[in-house]
């Protein structure tokens, strides 16, 4: 059975699997409009009846709360946009109207951005829809992915510049969603460092509220996914819409509900914090975003979002295996160790049934505290004399797999990588650079530096065998300004940052595909669906507590499964709290993520290793 439907006489889209459906509708002016997203609808009949009165325009229609799927400011909408292109003369105003589709099995992936996927072309199809607007010659092509035995849409946006002149991008949402009225609660997942993801929900009232980030990165504060729920659903009953960005990088979540009671919906990369150049001829794909609909409640929502992360966002040799028992010797040791102490942490480790030692922080150069050496990957051989490769025999020799921290976006200043390429690292000539945590951020939107870090790593994973990597990154960017881009063309650097991050990961990730790839970012800073393409699990916090941890957990597992959530037990008293809890307790709550111990096993009293 097709997954979706084209009635050429109604000039209307269907997208139906029988778990959902999401009609879309041309207008009589050639815009594309959303009839319905929500409940599966019987195939082969209209719904042109969903649409209300013929739109041709806004033209004596002001303000009107037509339902858009691409909608443009300037010319009588005037809720948030989806599209905004400044043109040569300063304008922001087009008319994109329906220039052709393209219905596919199967999913396409996207130009150097990571996406969900399909192992079979039965699993999925896709239909492209392009809008052109005939003066300014900008082409949007809107694509559509609907997943066989999911109530999941992937929606996605690329723009193309087939005019004569330059144009400027100053938003490009990866999605938007009209929804007819404004009945529901705004949830959302919001803290701190090692806090969070706490869940928050507040009901819709009349205008705009929002989520976001503006640190170079989705953050420790707000994290890129929101759902909408009715005020009486609950786990197990009611209707909710999820919709998660497939972007680690500054993003916007926002609803705006206005004057008539209805709900606009968008999310994508960050427009305060954006702009993009677009020359004749170029194009730019913009991050997908995931939509999940049910009726079944918050768990079903969950589930769809679990099912598909889990089975056709992450991938390689490890999405499907058995996530080896670890333990990581950062709270154990800090940067006090060497070959010895962490020997002795290894050898009680394999007793107790542990698979994997994590060598975390302050292995190389002369790393001893956090002032020094980020950027100089090259072994401390006064920690360890026999290099990385001596200690990992030792470990493996053991029993063991071995497994090392990296932190390849960062750079110390008081490191040789600095003193040599001071110019690498992100900052703006003749201002003061802001450090965080003691360092500074590498300009990954340099191609140059890409090639560097591929190859200096590449060089480390290959000193040993090393069949982990924990990849953390600490701080938030700041003077977000690159040497690689002129000053009219500042605006695309934070984009540009994040897909150098995705360039070296998929180097590496590709290069080493036996390695269990671990992403980090100050504990959870960077726990997102773009992530989760490269690396199938992620550090859930720094904050290792127990009862911290339960509302930490429980609010990632609204979108994300537990398959992705690194879950250590810790020592007591807790490094970030204090707390002392039993440590059945601390194991309880690791038990619900890829499961851990972050801790000096020779610590351990008897009846604890027991």
């Amino acid at each position: 059975m097709s997954l979706i439907e084209w009635r050429e006489a109604d000039r209307q889209l269907h997208l139906t699997n029988g778990l959902l459906s999401q009609v879309l509708g041309i207008h009589d002016g050639g815009a594309l409009g959303l009839l319905h997203l929500g409940r599966p609808l019987a195939p082969d009949r209209s719904y042109r009846h969903l649409t209300g009165p013929p739109f041709t325009g806004f033209s004596n229609r002001l303000a009107e709360p037509i339902a858009l799927e691409c909608p443009t400011p300037a010319s009588g909408d005037y809720r948030i946009p989806g599209l905004v292109v400044e043109q040569p003369d300063g304008s922001t105003v087009l008319e994109l109207a329906y220039a052709g589709h393209r219905i596919t099995p199967g999913k396409p992936a996207l130009d150097g951005l990571p996406a969900t996927y399909v192992e079979s072309n039965d699993e999925a199809e896709t239909v492209e829809v392009d809008l052109r607007d005939a003066r300014s010659g900008i082409v949007a092509t809107l694509s559509y992915t609907i997943f066989r035995d999911l109530p999941v849409i992937a929606r996605s946006l690329r723009l193309r510049n087939d005019g004569p002149a330059p144009l400027t991008l100053r938003c490009a949402m990866s999605a938007v969603v009209d929804l007819p009225d404004d009945g529901w609660d705004f949830v959302h997942l919001s803290g701190t460092w090692a806090r969070e993801r706490h869940v928050r929900t507040r009901r819709l009232v009349p205008g705009r509220q929002s989520i976001s980030s503006n640190r170079g990165h989705s953050s420790h504060v707000h994290n890129p996914f929101v759902a909408l729920r009715r005020p009486a659903t609950t786990e197990e009953h009611g209707e909710a819409i999820g919709v998660a960005l497939v972007y680690s990088g500054n993003f916007l979540a926002e609803v705006e509900v206005e004057p008539f009671g209805t709900a606009r919906l968008r999310i994508g990369i960050d427009p305060e914090t954006f702009s993009w150049d677009l020359a004749p001829g170029s194009s730019l794909q913009v991050p997908e975003a995931v939509i999940v609909h049910t009726t079944d409640g918050l768990g079903a929502m969950s589930d769809a979002f679990h099912r598909l992360f889990r089975g056709r966002l992450a991938r390689g040799a490890w999405r499907d295996r058995p996530r080896p028992i670890l333990v990581n010797n950062w709270e154990g040791t800090y940067f006090d160790f060497d070959e010895e102490r962490l020997v002795a942490i290894a050898s009680v480790a394999r007793d107790l049934g542990i698979e994997l030692f994590v060598l975390d922080d302050g292995w190389f150069g002369k790393r001893d505290d956090d002032t020094t050496s980020l950027g100089d990957w090259v072994v401390d051989r006064r920690k360890l004399p026999n290099g990385i490769d001596g200690l990992a025999r030792r470990i493996t020799d053991l029993g063991l797999r071995f497994g090392i921290w990296i932190e390849p976006e960062m750079v110390s200043e008081r490191s040789e990588l600095f003193a040599a390429h001071p110019d690498w690292a992100v900052g703006i000539p003749g201002r003061p650079r802001t450090e965080g945590r003691q360092q500074l951020v590498l300009d990954l939107s340099r191609p140059e530096i890409v090639d560097h870090l591929e190859r200096v790593l590449s060089d480390v994973f290959r000193s040993g065998p090393i069949s982990y990597v924990k990849w953390d990154m600490n701080r938030s960017l700041t003077e977000p300004w690159s040497a690689a881009l002129p000053p009219e063309r500042q605006g695309e650097f934070l984009h540009r940052f994040i897909l150098g991050v995705y360039e070296l990961y998929r180097r590496l990730t590709t290069a080493f595909p036996e390695i269990l790839f671990e992403s980090c970012a100050g504990g959870g800073g960077r726990f997102d669906a773009g992530l989760l393409a490269y690396a199938p699990q992620a550090w859930t916090s720094d904050d290792t507590d127990a009862i911290e941890r339960l509302a930490i957990q429980w609010g990632t597992s609204l979108a994300y499964p537990l398959s992705a959530m690194g879950a250590h037990v810790s020592a007591v008293p807790n490094h970030q709290v204090g707390r002392i809890t039993p440590l059945a307790t601390r194991a309880a709550v690791a038990f619900f993520g890829t499961f851990g111990y972050e801790l000096d096993t020779t610590r351990l009293t008897e009846s604890e290793r027991v």
